[in-house]
């Protein structure tokens, strides 16, 4: 590796991934946090700990076979959703961004992020401080550009105009995207899995935006609002074609490997009913750069 590859931080959704931010399931119960949870606790379906803890572990092997070092933030008892360990924070090119949790059962999530960073050396480039923000809401769409999304709910614009600058005064184009409260964060919307490829819930994203994708020659893998819904477009890129995604998410895995991907697709079920997929449940930590 040379220095440059060594240095913290991301500029895509889809260079090689070297390290990833995990947390253990430990305390993982399902709870109702979104639409897709409540839907899940309204039905006749039961949490199970043990299959949580397996179906984790088989996600971990995948990174790990794909030469992908795990981290691990300090699990809390009382943090339940916790290990969706997208949330907590953001990395940006040159340093990590601590969010701010939206919801009372969450907020205590900041303590672990910053612990975690400050342990391993990585820079706290900033806090969010104007509302809330949390971290599936943003998509580091490709070098030199943030896709972030807005449902007041769990991200509120004016904490999305806070990171926003702070991309912007760096040279970036940073576009805030409107979203239903239904669907929780954007990564649940729109996922970019590999070099100008990205799925999309057309469905739900509003026309502008897809158009936006589609001027910045991005390849739209359509996903329907019923998959969306049970996080069909949440999965994340390895790098290198590779896709790591979830055994619920056919419509999406179908479409990948048609185009010549490689995807490894566990049963994450005990997850995604919660309300979060492979996506949500990693923070990238260090990828190989594609800009300049």
């Amino acid at each position: 590796m040379t220095a440059a590859d060594q240095t913290w931080g991301v500029d895509s959704e889809h260079g090689v991934l070297r390290d990833v931010l995990l947390c253990p399931p430990d305390n993982f119960k399902w709870g109702a946090t979104s639409a897709i949870s409540k839907a899940t606790l309204e039905s006749d379906r039961v949490f199970d700990a043990e299959a949580a803890a397996t179906q984790h572990g088989e996600m971990v092997q995948v990174y790990e076979s794909a030469g992908v070092t795990c981290h691990w933030l300090e699990p809390d008892p009382v943090l339940t959703y916790q290990v969706f360990a997208r949330d907590s924070s953001v990395m940006g090119p040159d340093g990590v961004f601590i969010t701010q949790m939206a919801q009372p059962w969450r907020r205590g999530e900041y303590a672990a992020a910053i612990r975690f960073h400050q342990e391993a050396g990585i820079p706290i480039r900033g806090m969010i401080t104007a509302g809330s923000l949390e971290g599936g809401d943003v998509v580091i769409l490709e070098p030199g550009t943030v896709l972030i999304g807005n449902g007041e709910t769990r991200t509120q614009e004016v904490a999305a105009r806070q990171l926003a600058g702070w991309f912007t005064e760096d040279g970036w184009e940073a576009r805030i995207e409107p979203i239903p409260e239904r669907y929780v964060h954007i990564d649940v919307l729109v996922s970019v899995l590999a070099d100008k490829v990205a799925a999309v819930c057309t469905e739900v994203v509003a026309g502008p935006t897809v158009q936006w994708l589609r001027d910045k020659g991005f390849e739209i893998v359509e996903v329907s609002a019923e998959q969306a819904f049970t996080l069909g477009v949440n999965a994340i890129s390895l790098g290198d074609e590779r896709v790591l995604s979830a055994a619920g998410a056919t419509e999406l895995n179908e479409a990948l490997r048609s185009l010549g991907l490689t995807i490894h697709d566990p049963d994450l079920s005990m997850f995604t009913l919660g309300g979060g997929g492979a996506h949500c449940l990693g923070q990238p930590l260090r990828r190989e750069r594609l800009g300049s």
